[in-house]
């Protein structure tokens, strides 16, 4: 019998977290510093939204770019956050999830063989998504002498006549590393001259810490006609599993994706769709207490680890902590593995998220307080042994 399996698909590694995720699940008293999902349950008056629709009967499709209050309510959102404008009927597309956006945004865009740069370390799905779309992703290391920003420089090496987009995920995953405005202005004149889209996650937007403010890229100078802006709820409002995201961007780009959106998924789900117009409209509070708690949490993880002789630069964004291992003198594979075996804590390698995250592991500090204290004192217990 033949291989049916595309080599397209074939070619693509499956993803490096979910090894850990699967041996901690057979193991007793572990604590999870891998997984990037809020503990906190969806706040009630949202959850209640949600649920309100079931009750009400509202269990149909709704239309294929999503509700159009919620498409207003999203039009409003950004207009206040980031002085950004999108036409509710044909520039905003509400999907599932940030994910299906990434999925429509490369899907539309790309022909085969065409080149889409990925500042890296990166979310896992960014170069699958791209050889999934029938794309190339080209990599653009980053460092943590340059707090793992990507620059106008790195990305300019690495453009040639079959670069199409640009892709970039700040705040960031797996660093929590953001993005200085003068940097993105920087990248964002780089895309006019050599006529890019830029393709920003900006899932994490809200979660910002140390006074940094968030720069939307659509914001900056001429971008606004070149940039996909991808968003959602999952992590500032604690929805992952309502499966709710969005695309803004210009009108023919949108219509495009809103195309591939149509034959795949038809629309986003109903009663998750109202809990997001409630996130909007109620959200605000419940986002600033979640962040204050993320923010109590990365002072203790980051000075903890630091204490403890792995090295971990200040991240400024998202719910993630990425330290070195060098001197524990074990590389980041050997340092994850023995540290669940022996101490049972979940840390992530970062050469799961390509090869310049080597020599680091990214840790989440998306769990409880108490559980980040005792794996800190888990940890000083194996660098007493590796240290």
């Amino acid at each position: 019998m033949r291989n049916f399996i595309s080599q397209r698909v074939q070619a693509v590694p499956p993803s490096g977290i979910r090894k850990y995720f699967d041996i901690a699940a057979t193991m007793s008293d572990v604590i999870s510093l891998g997984i990037g999902e809020p503990d906190f349950v969806t706040p009630r008056p949202i959850m209640d939204a949600g649920i309100g629709s079931l009750n009400a009967g509202k269990t149909q499709y709704t239309s294929n770019s999503g509700l159009i209050e919620l498409r207003t309510a999203l039009s409003g959102y950004l207009q206040k956050l980031y002085g950004v404008s999108y036409e509710p009927e044909n520039e905003i597309l509400v999907t599932v999830g940030v994910s299906e956006a990434l999925y429509l945004a490369l899907t539309a865009a790309l022909d085969p063989g065409d080149e889409v740069i990925v500042p890296e370390p990166c979310f896992v799905a960014y170069t699958a998504e791209v050889a999934f779309a029938g794309g190339v992703p080209v990599t653009a290391p980053t460092y943590v002498e340059k707090n793992f920003q990507v620059t106008a420089e790195d990305i300019e090496r690495r453009i040639t006549p079959k670069t199409k987009a640009l892709l970039i995920g700040y705040p960031n995953n797996p660093t929590g590393a953001v993005m200085e405005r003068e940097n993105m202005a920087q990248i964002a004149q780089l895309a006019e001259k050599y006529d890019l889209l830029v393709i920003s996650d900006e899932i994490y937007d809200r979660l910002v810490y140390s006074g940094f403010q968030h720069v939307n890229f659509a914001s900056l100078p001429n971008m606004h006609e070149r940039t996909i802006t991808l968003g959602g709820f999952s992590k500032s409002h604690a929805m992952t599993g309502w499966r709710l995201g969005y695309a803004a961007a210009p009108k023919e780009i949108l219509a495009a994706m809103r195309k591939v959106h149509q034959y795949t998924i038809m629309s986003a789900p109903t009663p998750s769709q109202y809990a997001a117009l409630e996130a909007i409209q109620a959200g605000e509070p419940f986002v600033a207490q979640m962040v204050g708690e993320y923010d109590r949490r990365r002072q203790l993880l980051v000075n903890g680890l630091n204490q403890l002789g792995l090295d971990c630069f200040e991240p400024k964004g998202a719910f993630y902590a990425f330290p070195s291992v060098k001197k524990s003198g074990l590389d980041e594979t050997a340092f994850a593995d023995q540290l669940l075996e022996e101490e049972h804590v979940a840390v992530v390698p970062g050469s799961a998220f390509g090869a310049s995250g080597a020599g680091f592991v990214r840790l989440s500090y998306a769990t409880a307080y108490e559980k980040i204290e005792e794996a800190l004192n888990r940890l000083e217990k194996f660098m007493r042994r590796h240290g």
